[in-house]
């Protein structure tokens, strides 16, 4: 029997020693199974092709082997390497026969995996619990995995690895939990489950594709379930589904927000297209594209298509409507082309498509409100030799009370650099010729005001009007007296357009008529100014010891003569008379309701004045290292009016008063303005009109407007707490960090932010009654933790006695994802919505968090 034995052992001990000897005597440049022959270059052996294609090397604390059976065992920090794989675990089995490498974790008394089996390849590394891998398929099998990919981990109950490119996962979660990543905590925040995920690598990018995945939070299931993923691992951008919000809104029902899919296209665009979805019946498309080329241009363009239906068909209630808006912006970058810009700013909305938005954005940003949308496209080109500016631009203006919108196709605008119109002598420039400068520049205009129905259509263009103006400005300053500064300007306004106005009474229908007529007609009209202005200095000490040292006061005075010709004068040919519908004889412009405006009428001489006051004191305060501090009772405050000498009647204008200010270290801001008629109002028994009579010095209030903004915060009510001076201990439960005191009681910061503004307004006239408006608005936040945050916003109508626009919203920051929702209780559009977003970066393609856009870090260009 031992001789059996020794003969066997001598065996393998040559038939090693022989491999050994052709594995050293085979050139690196030859195949492995190919031997050099040294008599002929020609002649070759091919030899037998072994199972293993590079040396296997073990090391153990304790290594066995089974010669009969073709097994290694290895035990207690066992250790495999072959090809590019490491295999480091508690026990290792190698069978020959198999061609199969056995691996698996250290267990406890019990059984269970305490140590997980650790595979390296490629500088991949892989945490399972059992591990198998043969040799000759290179194939894998592993049980409770856990794979790490950029900045995610997959762990699944087993794994089958059919190359290197290809991965097969059953029963798999995948998170971008950092803490769980890094193995500070044993559970994740979040983690996405599916049956069965492949993980596919190649050799610039690889990407998990799955079938039905879920999103547990808190090892929680949530509703968030997709029919398949394609999770992209790549710095480019990436293809991939967008999570929406969702929530219950009364009018439309509950509703999915945002679901939607992203796709990049080229270097240069990318597509996403989102729906909202209502369970009533309504339903809205959003595709938005991205366009972007480095250092010439980007932009975006987006539409937002849908059908809202509200109520019970077949009942009273039941409405239908489609809705849709458009939107483009086009930025040009500054360094394309210095002196030629493009730019797009294109918004347009049906005409009840705010009153009807499907999208809850729109409400949630208040844009519900909006009573008004603008549109320009403009085209700048500037010249490097001429001194000259041409402005080309389309606009389109909706406004949504009227029904009407403002269309200028085009406007263009030539501008004149300013220039002087004298040389200076000295270099330096003195006295009124030397400082007179000229503006001067062209405006051509085509306007129409008319209803969207009549869009493009023969209507509009017969409503359209042409205009073209021309302004030349002179000014001129200098110093008088050392102490004042004295100016002149003259402004000359010429202008044409392509049609006029005639008015007159139509017998038969007992009305006034207004008729557009088509004809080339064209004015000019001067004026002239003057003005005189100096600034006073006035300075009030107090006593020594006094809380408050010294006031000062900074006045602006300022005085200006204003002339103007009667334009009215039958002279100019701008004005005519006609009889109305009471007999009277009553003048009008021909250029009324026209675009280029129309002249001025009576003669204008007029002497006005503006008062300005700057007002501050200086208070003693400890908080200051200067011990002063200046506080601002009135950083502005303007009365101005004007005595007009050709007026025959009522030559006082009325006078205004308006005031800013700050209080509390410019935290309290105040807007003030006052209007005061000058002349006594009078009024007929029962009447609710005034007559505005020629008795001076009764200065009534005609309009009053205040305006208060505060914005407190937690800051202002005690000193700013030192949490790591005051408390001994600082620690983290879970991903939020928390001071302990003695008694091991958590602390932190709680921030709180509450802006107030008030706004008060009344406006009379030569009304007996006025109108009043008042209203007081508040939003804010507070962290009720340092990641949990509490915000809203409501407004209060003081007249109405009712709440306006309201908003509620939290927001938790977890380690890896944020959960956001927003509430509107009560008023026209109750809604709530959820979302939960995932902020990995790797994800933020595949599972929108937040719009990817050109312009981020992870852009390739």
């Amino acid at each position: 029997m031992a001789k059996t034995v020794l003969k066997n052992i001598l065996q393998i001990l040559i038939i090693l020693i022989f491999n050994n000897f052709l594995a050293q005597k085979t050139p690196e440049k030859l195949p492995k199974n190919v031997v050099n022959d040294t008599i002929s270059k020609k002649d070759t052996i091919v030899v037998k092709k072994e199972a293993l294609e590079d040396i296997l090397r073990t090391k153990a604390d304790d290594q066995r082997r089974d010669v009969p059976k073709k097994m290694t065992f290895l035990n207690k920090n066992a250790q495999v390497k072959y090809q590019d794989m490491q295999i480091d675990a508690d026990y290792i089995s190698i069978d020959d026969n198999k061609n199969l490498i056995y691996a698996r974790g250290k267990q406890d008394s019990l059984g269970k995996i305490i140590e997980p089996v650790i595979t390296t390849q490629a500088g991949k590394k892989y945490e399972t619990n059992e591990f198998s891998y043969n040799t000759k398929t290179r194939q894998a099998i592993a049980f409770n995995a856990r794979t790490e990919e950029n900045e995610g981990v997959i762990t699944a109950q087993k794994t089958k690895k059919y190359n290197d490119s290809v991965f097969a996962m059953r029963n798999a979660d995948y998170t971008t939990d950092e803490y769980y990543i890094k193995k500070k905590d044993t559970a994740s925040d979040y983690f996405m489950r599916a049956s069965n995920i492949k993980l596919i690598k190649t050799k610039n990018k690889s990407q998990i594709v799955t079938g039905p995945i879920q999103m547990y939070i808190e090892k929680v299931p949530t509703p968030l379930i997709l029919p398949f993923a394609i999770l992209p691992f790549s710095d480019k951008r990436a293809a991939g589904i967008l999570i929406p919000s969702f929530g219950e809104r009364e009018d439309v029902g509950f509703f999915l927000n945002g679901l939607g899919y992203y796709q990049p296209i080229g270097e240069h665009f990318d597509l996403k297209v989102l729906a909202d979805i209502y369970t009533k019946g309504s339903w809205n498309v959003r595709p938005q594209m991205n366009y972007l080329k480095k250092y010439r241009y980007s932009g975006t363009f987006t539409a937002d298509i849908g059908t809202m239906v509200r109520g019970i068909k077949g009942l009273d209630d039941y409405t239908k409507n489609s809705t849709y808006r458009i939107a483009w912006t086009h930025t040009q970058d500054t360094k394309a082309n210095p002196f030629l810009n493009f730019t797009a700013s294109v918004d347009i909305v049906s005409t009840k498509f705010y009153n009807n938005p499907l999208n809850n954005n729109y409400i949630f940003n208040q844009n519900v409100l909006n009573t008004q949308q603008n549109s320009t496209v403009t085209l700048t080109k500037r010249f490097l030799k001429l001194p000259a500016t041409i402005t080309a631009t389309t606009s389109y203006a909706q406004n949504f009370a009227t029904g009407l919108a403002d269309l200028r196709l085009p406007q263009m605008n030539v501008a004149i650099n300013q220039f002087y119109l004298f040389k200076s002598k000295t270099g330096v420039r003195q006295g009124l010729l030397e400082n007179i400068t000229v503006n001067t520049g062209f405006n051509l205009t085509n306007f129409v005001n008319t209803q969207e129905s009549e869009l493009f259509t023969k209507a509009m263009w017969d409503k359209m009007q042409t205009g073209l103006k021309n302004n030349i400005a002179l000014g001129t300053n200098t110093t008088v007296a050392k102490y004042f500064t004295f100016s002149l300007s003259a402004n000359i306004d010429n202008a044409l357009t392509t049609k006029t106005l005639k008015k007159y009474y139509d017998p038969v229908k007992n009305v006034d008529v207004d008729e557009i007529q088509k004809n080339v007609a064209g004015y000019s009209t001067f004026s002239s100014s003057a003005s005189l202005q100096t600034t006073l200095y006035g300075m009030l000490k107090f006593k020594k010891g006094a809380a408050v040292e010294a006031v000062r006061h900074m006045m602006t005075p300022s005085l200006s003569f204003t002339y103007s010709p009667d334009f009215s004068s039958p002279g100019f040919g701008y004005y005519r008379n006609y009889y109305n519908a009471e007999g009277a004889l009553t003048p009008y412009s021909i250029f009324e309701k026209g675009i280029v405006g129309s002249p001025s009428s009576g003669v204008v001489g007029a002497l006005g004045f503006n008062i300005g006051n700057n007002i501050e004191m200086k208070v003693k305060s400890k908080s200051d290292s200067t011990g002063v501090k200046k506080i601002k009772i009135f950083e502005s405050l303007n009365l101005s009016g004007n005595y007009n000498f050709a007026a025959k009647t009522h030559p006082w204008s009325v006078f205004s008063i308006n005031g800013q200010s700050s209080f509390f270290n410019n935290k309290l801001s105040v807007n003030t303005s006052l209007s005061l008629d000058p002349y006594k109002i009078v009024f007929a028994p029962g009447a609710t009109q005034g007559v505005r009579t020629e008795q001076f010095g009764h200065f009534s209030v005609q309009g009053f407007n205040v305006q208060l903004s505060y914005p407190l915060t937690s800051e202002l009510f005690g000193e700013k707490t030192d949490y790591a001076k005051k408390y001994p201990a600082k620690g983290e439960v879970r991903n939020e960090n928390y001071y302990f005191d003695d008694d091991n009681y958590a602390h932190f910061d709680q921030a709180w932010t509450l802006n107030i503004n008030a706004n008060y307004a009344y406006s009379k006239g030569l009304s007996a009654l006025g109108t009043k408006i008042a209203s007081v608005g508040l939003d804010g936040s507070i962290k009720l933790t340092p990641y949990w945050n509490i915000n809203g916003s409501t407004h209060f109508d003081l007249v109405t006695k009712d709440l306006a626009y309201t908003r509620i919203g939290f927001s938790r920051d977890q380690r890896s994802f944020t959960i956001n929702f927003n509430w509107v209780p009560f008023g026209q559009y109750k809604v709530y919505d959820f979302f939960i977003g995932i902020k990995a970066n790797i994800l933020s393609d595949a599972l929108k968090y937040k719009d990817r856009s050109f312009t981020q870090p992870n852009s390739p260009f």
